[in-house]
């Protein structure tokens, strides 16, 4: 009897095993079924909802929504502008703003994104002459990507038809002249430099008789990058534009190249060099990555300084007119 169960166990293994194989060599030769749809996104392709849901513009209405807000909400409210460099001036008057304006049921980002663009008013473009030689003083601390920013521009504005120089006076810094000569080769644009050491207000003379000579459109003027507590040199650079002011006539634009993830020592740069050279524009570099550039509503709440050139990567054509509607939407979205 034992040796009779055992007998059926083992057929009915085989059976098994046989019909198993049967089965697999079958389907071999008929086309996949189609999967059965599935209610969940595709892991490559996510939702607006769900890529902006740590967005400043999420948190702000999952913090407002559902009810009447209290001080403790405004003041949540403030807290998430300043940790996005938004500056306490601005977040201030935005949160209250946006208090006096605010009724259940109203949608918390459309206020914030409404403020934003309120305050961060029309969108600037360069003042540059016809005409006439056009000369834009650029300025910043070291690091803030001031020399990409010249050779962004100088590419961006010779697609335009211009014909473009660039001017380098960081005459004592070994690799200035280098660097700015490298992306002048890369926007095809000539770079007036002279010995290192010569002084600046000198090279900044003849950038002028050099640039009026070849019939240039527009002079862009390098200048050495310097910490905004260091005197002598904001006097050095005061005397480069007051040379370039009796060159030419004028200085058209005075631009501040700030670093999008430099924080709240943002400001403290924008007022000296403000208060220097007076600042008529900020080129925002190196606005891509997590950077935020919140930044620039301090610096226009503060000093009335509107945002004109934004720069989104290292690629010579990654420098746009800024748009402060897409700004606000980057900021929002975070």
């Amino acid at each position: 009897m034992d040796v009779l169960i055992v007998g059926l166990f083992i057929v009915a293994v085989v059976a098994i095993v046989v019909a198993g194989i049967v089965t697999a060599v079958s389907r071999r030769g008929r086309a996949p079924a189609a999967a059965p749809p599935s209610s969940m996104p595709a892991a490559e392709a996510p939702s607006p909802a769900r890529r902006r849901s740590d967005g400043l513009g999420a948190r702000a209405r999952a913090l407002l929504t559902g009810g009447t807000p209290g001080g403790d909400e405004w003041n949540r409210l403030e807290d998430l502008l300043l940790k996005a460099d938004v500056g306490p001036a601005a977040a201030s008057r935005m949160v209250r703003d946006i208090r006096d304006r605010y009724e259940v049921g109203a949608d918390p980002e459309d206020l914030l994104r409404e403020e934003i663009v309120g305050l961060l008013g029309e969108d600037g473009a360069l003042r540059l002459p016809s005409g006439r030689l056009g000369v834009v003083l650029v300025v910043g601390v070291n690091g803030a990507g001031k020399t990409t920013t010249i050779g962004k521009l100088a590419a961006r504005l010779a697609r335009e038809g211009r014909k473009v120089s660039v001017a380098n006076t960081d005459t004592f810094r070994a690799a200035a002249a280098e660097q700015l000569d490298a992306w002048a080769r890369r926007a095809n644009v000539q770079l007036i430099a002279q010995q290192r050491g010569a002084d600046p207000g000198a090279v900044a003379f003849d950038a002028v008789e050099s640039a009026r000579a070849r019939d240039v459109d527009v002079l862009l003027v390098d200048t050495a990058g310097r910490l905004h507590t260091r005197t002598p040199l904001m006097d050095e650079l005061q005397k480069v534009k007051r040379v370039l002011e009796k060159a030419a006539g004028t200085v058209d634009e005075v631009l501040l190249v700030l670093d999008a993830t430099t924080g709240q020592n943002g400001i403290a740069q924008a007022e000296a060099f403000a208060s220097a050279v007076d600042v008529t524009g900020v080129a925002l570099a190196k606005l891509d990555g997590t950077a935020k550039g919140g930044i620039v509503l301090a610096v226009r709440e503060g000093l009335g300084v509107p945002v004109k050139l934004v720069g989104t990567g290292e690629r010579i054509d990654d420098l746009q007119a800024f748009d402060s509607r897409a700004f606000a939407e980057r900021i929002l979205g975070g």
